[in-house]
């Protein structure tokens, strides 16, 4: 069974989309490629996540990574507070935030452990971390316990029973990060089951196919061509729920 530290070793040598860019790692050019490339593959956050909604107010993001989601936060007049299991990641969303003028409380900490006293945020997004790491459930129970009552938390998993997980099995094409030592992929009762804690929670699956910068030759080539426009042709009724992200819109 893989380990926290396992986990950290893994994300101080990984960079998510580093591919897309050409620019040198922590240049202004890198950090705008990333961003630009984040919200074309997940176009939905700017619909679902109100960014510039908590002025004045207090969010943590738990696996801030580079920095890209939580830099919108700021922009929208957060007090925003970062933390991320690795030390290669502080420091780059470190260089983010300066570059643009933003201020932040950045922290190496263990998102299974926060280190915050209880009901000291108004606002916690985790997106893309739950997943990947050793004790899903203590994450989750983290998050909530720094949470102000009646405040919301944000989640995103990978979801199992999704058109991606399936597209990959078939064309026996991994999937990004596959080698991490933990990749949870889960079903929307699991995702249900790990936020029971929460007074409500709310779960929306997203993510559809969208034409890869990332995935090239025949493979690539098919997808793109054929497979993206044929899935987004079906109606949302039949596919929506195939979604290869799972949010959770959690209530304490």
């Amino acid at each position: 069974m893989a380990t926290i530290d396992d986990v950290r070793r893994y994300w101080e040598r990984h960079i998510h989309d580093l591919e897309i860019t050409r620019h040198p790692v922590g240049s202004r050019g890198f950090f705008d490629d990333l961003d630009q490339y984040h919200f074309e593959k997940l176009h939905h956050l700017l619909r679902l996540v109100e960014f510039d909604g908590y002025r004045g107010r207090s969010v943590l993001e738990v696996g801030c990574g580079a920095g890209v989601d939580l830099a919108r936060f700021a922009k929208g007049g957060a007090v925003v507070t970062g933390v991320d299991l690795a030390a290669s990641a502080i420091e780059l969303a470190r260089q983010n935030f300066a570059q643009q003028g933003l201020a932040a409380d950045l922290q190496v900490a263990n998102g299974e452990s926060l280190p915050f006293p209880d009901h000291q945020f108004d606002f916690v997004f985790a997106h893309g971390v739950v997943q990947y790491t050793a004790d899903p459930q203590r994450l989750v129970d983290e998050c909530r316990r720094v949470l102000k009552p009646g405040a919301e938390a944000v989640f995103q998993v990978y979801n199992r029973v999704s058109w991606l997980n399936a597209l990959s099995m078939l064309m026996k094409q991994p999937l990004e990060h596959e080698d991490a030592p933990v990749l949870l992929k889960l079903s929307i009762g699991e995702f249900r089951r790990l936020t029971r804690g929460f007074s409500e929670v709310r779960i929306v699956a997203e993510r559809f196919p969208v034409h890869s910068r990332l995935h090239r030759g025949w493979k690539g080539t098919l997808f793109n061509t054929f497979f993206v426009g044929a899935f987004n042709a079906l109606p949302r009724s039949l596919v929506g729920r195939f979604g290869w992200h799972l949010l959770a819109f959690c209530r304490k």
